[in-house]
């Protein structure tokens, strides 16, 4: 087990909800709106980032409460030392912070990437290939950083240098060259890390769906296309080469900012974007079992599945809960209905959610 003796406090609309006895398999069922997204989401906040919504957090706290709220668990580390209790919300008097708690200690959500994998997929994300570049490095950063937490570092550090040569270079004024010098180094620093971290989060995942089955789920082939020089020292070089070309533009026009993840469905050669709903909905299933193969190793993972099963048919429906089931993950999946999870019924942990109340069946 990877979590267990879950606890929401004032979370949407959970006021104070506890899931004990976990599985493997871990099922919540209930008509729309009753909660269950909303259980999937403050186990995301267990990772580093925004969580699956990417909700501002005045957004997760429950409107009977003091517009806090809390989530905790025990974790398993599963190399049989003790459970670690890992928490994280808000309090009333830091509205606007994110707290993150590890035994008792404060401390920051890097670090609970240290201790536990997470990763999600979800309705919204359907249209993960038709959306915009920037969606699909997001979506990048969040695989890497699962597997390699040091990774959100980067990617804030490369956004804080990003926005500050931005700021330079509209400035109607000349920049400071020695200040404007020392931020395109912390950029490209910054930006060569992020780069190789893409880079190798690719590498590793076509690598796992060259080991998977093109049946039934249908096999992406993924491309990662730099938006700039690979190296620190290159990007560094380009970056003070086209100052006057980034000043006219008022932007940055150069680097990971502007990286693009190339998706094309493997056999039939046709770009993402433009395969039907069904290929696309198989491509992201695929990544996402791919991924889940590579989180399981080292720590403690987790994959949180919303709806998943409501869109595929029984023979993928049982494919996908065979390789969930051979997985190092815990599940934990949503649907409106239990029929569709007949499968794994008699393995999983089945709550009923209703009005942000939790059942255990």
């Amino acid at each position: 087990m990877a979590l267990d003796r879950i606890t929401l406090s004032t979370f949407r609309n959970h006021a104070d909800t506890r899931l004990d006895g976990t599985a493997h398999f871990n099922l919540l069922v209930g008509e729309n709106g009753a909660g269950k997204t909303n259980v999937l989401e403050a186990l995301s906040l267990f990772a580093p980032g925004r969580g699956l919504r990417r909700a501002a957090l005045g957004e997760m706290a429950g409107q009977a409460g003091e517009g806090s709220f809390a989530a905790s668990a025990q974790l398993d580390p599963g190399d049989g030392s003790s459970p670690v209790r890992i928490g994280t919300g808000t309090m009333p008097e830091r509205l606007g912070r994110r707290i993150v708690q590890i035994n008792g200690a404060e401390s920051s959500a890097l670090e609970l990437g240290e201790w536990l994998a997470v990763g999600w997929l979800t309705p919204t994300m359907d249209r993960i290939f038709n959306d915009s570049a920037s969606a699909r490095r997001r979506y990048l950063d969040r695989l890497t950083v699962a597997l390699d937490p040091g990774h959100a570092r980067h990617a804030s550090r490369y956004e804080a240098a990003l926005r500050e040569r931005n700021r330079l270079l509209s400035d109607p004024a000349d920049p400071d060259q020695t200040w404007l010098d020392s931020i395109e180094a912390q950029l490209a620093e910054a930006g060569a890390l992020l780069t190789m971290g893409r880079a190798a989060l690719v590498n590793r995942l076509s690598s796992e769906l060259a080991h998977l089955s093109p049946q039934p789920f249908a096999l992406p082939r993924l491309t990662y296309q730099p938006g700039g020089p690979a190296s620190q020292a290159e990007l560094a070089a380009e970056l003070a080469r086209h100052r006057r070309r980034d000043r006219a533009a008022q932007r940055t026009l150069t680097g990971p900012h502007r990286d693009e993840l190339d998706v094309v469905l493997d056999g039939k050669e046709v770009p993402a974007a433009q395969c039907s709903t069904g290929e696309q909905k198989a491509m992201l299933i695929a990544i996402t079992l791919a991924h889940a193969g590579l989180a399981a190793g080292g720590r403690p993972s987790l994959l949180l599945l919303d709806e998943v099963a409501a869109h595929l048919d029984p023979i993928r429906r049982a494919a996908l809960f065979e390789r969930l089931r051979e997985g190092g993950a815990q599940v934990w999946l949503t649907g409106t209905e239990s029929a569709p999870f007949d499968d794994i019924a008699k393995e999983a942990a089945v709550w009923r959610v209703s009005g942000g109340a939790v059942e255990r069946l």
